[in-house]
């Protein structure tokens, strides 16, 4: 689309006209030949063909008023606006924490071919059709075991978060589960954004046995610095010892930041949870749109030229040497006397 910087140039197109009558015009000598048939001369002027001055008379007015009107077209700054660019804006930072630690192995889930699959690769499943329907949110990813590592930081690129999310393995982070060093990262994490919306999801299938703070004092810290934390836990909830899963520490992690506390037995209650949490986080794209634009002032500037060019090259082709001698002739309205201009 074309648009002009400067549009009110336009109002000076008719400048020159307003010279022309308000100025005075040039004087001209003119020589006199009186002959006593100025008229009947006048008349075989008029009815002669015209000539190759004659008929450039027009062109020679026309063009000037054109190369006028592409000058003030070229001064008004003509910009071509190109499509606009659009970039997301985050509104929310999620952060996944997910449990790597050894009870993560048993195979007790299936996966969408309804193949039996351990927890973990189950999880790695869902959770990844989850992070694609997170446009607009910057994710990232920590997994835990005896201690919590920063897997994926925080970024647009789901597609990435997804990546680093199938590199991990069972006992990579070691084999016991530490939730609330998780949360303690987690509230460090968030310390660098400024995105209005701060939430962490958290996924374990036992009791925290490895942290050096309780998970629900974490979840009070974070509540002080309006982090949600939704948990989510799987697995056997008849499993007793050290690999027990410890919901009611669970659901007091979630209320005391506002968030809620899920239970998945199998892969399908597992699905649901995360389609729950993608409905109730709801996301809220903000977006910036930026349209370029072109300067194209040199194209009016170079057809002014060409023009000037071509109809100067066309007079001194009209005005040779042999036709410049001839002088316009007229006639006295009155006397009826021939002038010759000097």
């Amino acid at each position: 689309m074309l648009s002009f910087l400067h549009p009110w140039l336009f109002l000076l197109a008719p400048l020159p006209l307003l010279l022309r009558h308000l100025l005075p015009p040039r004087q001209r000598r003119a020589a006199a030949l009186r002959v006593p048939f100025g008229r009947r001369l006048e008349q075989a002027i008029a009815s002669a063909p015209l000539t190759a001055q004659a008929r450039r008379k027009p062109l020679a007015t026309a063009v000037p008023i054109i190369v006028w009107l592409l000058i003030l077209t070229a001064l008004a700054r003509p910009q071509w606006i190109e499509p606009p660019i659009e970039k997301l804006v985050p509104t929310r930072d999620l952060l996944l924490l997910v449990d790597l630690s050894g009870s993560m192995d048993q195979a007790d889930f299936t996966n969408a071919a309804g193949q039996t699959v351990n927890r973990l690769t189950a999880v790695k499943e869902i959770v990844g059709e989850f992070l694609e329907r997170r446009e607009g949110d910057r994710v990232g990813l920590v997994v835990f075991g005896d201690s919590p590592f920063l897997q994926a930081p925080f970024s647009t690129d789901l597609s990435l978060s997804r990546r680093l999310l199938e590199e991990t393995a069972v006992g990579m982070a070691g084999p016991r589960t530490a939730l609330g060093d998780a949360i303690g990262l987690g509230i460090h994490l968030f310390e660098s954004s400024d995105a209005p919306a701060k939430t962490i999801i958290a996924l374990t299938d036992g009791n925290d046995t490895k942290s050096q703070v309780p998970p629900v004092e974490a979840a009070r810290i974070a509540a002080d610095r309006d982090i949600r934390i939704h948990t989510v836990a799987i697995g056997d909830p008849t499993t007793a010892g050290e690999e027990k899963l410890d919901r009611v520490t669970l659901d007091q992690v979630a209320q005391a930041t506002g968030g809620r506390s899920f239970f998945a037995g199998d892969r399908e209650e597992l699905a649901g949870i995360y389609a729950e949490l993608d409905r109730i986080e709801t996301r809220e794209v903000k977006s910036l749109s930026h349209r370029p634009r072109r300067d194209v002032f040199h194209i009016p500037l170079l057809a002014a030229l060409a023009l000037s060019l071509a109809l100067r090259i066309s007079l001194r082709h009209t005005l040779s040497p042999t036709r410049a001698k001839s002088r316009p002739l007229h006639v006295h309205p009155l006397t009826g006397e021939l002038e010759i201009e000097a």
